[in-house]
This record gives C-alpha cells, structure tokens and sequence, in this order.
C-alpha cells in the first residue's frame, strides 16, 4: 500500500489522507483549537520554534502546527 506524504515544513512529513482541515492560525476559535488539543495531548508542534504558518487538522483529532 503506497501512500501519499505532505511536507508540512523542516523535514516534517504528513500522510494526505489522513489530513481533514488545512487552517489559518489568526482567528480565535482557531486559537481555542490549538489551546484544547494542547489539554488533550493531541497537539503536534513541527514549527521547531519558528512562527506557526498552517494548523494541520488530522482524522485521529490530532492538531498539527506548521
């Protein structure tokens, strides 16, 4: 089975099949995404350290930052 990856940034790579949602970081409720999945433990920062461009939704509920 071959699947499909997506850089999302500094050698970072993601399956497109799983993504869901490929978001802006500015609004607010964007914002509460990111603070509640980072309380769950679904939050992925693959910024390393650099300004979060795209937030990266994922089938598992998993929040990605790039």
């Amino acid at each position: 089975m071959a699947y499909h990856l997506v850089h999302i940034g500094f050698g970072n790579m993601v399956v497109a099949e799983r993504i869901v949602a490929i978001i802006n970081p500015t609004s607010a409720p964007i914002k509460r995404l990111k603070e509640e999945s980072k309380e769950s433990g679904l939050l992925i920062d693959a910024t390393q350290g650099r300004k979060t461009r795209a937030i990266l939704v994922m089938d598992s509920r998993h929040v990605i930052l790039s």
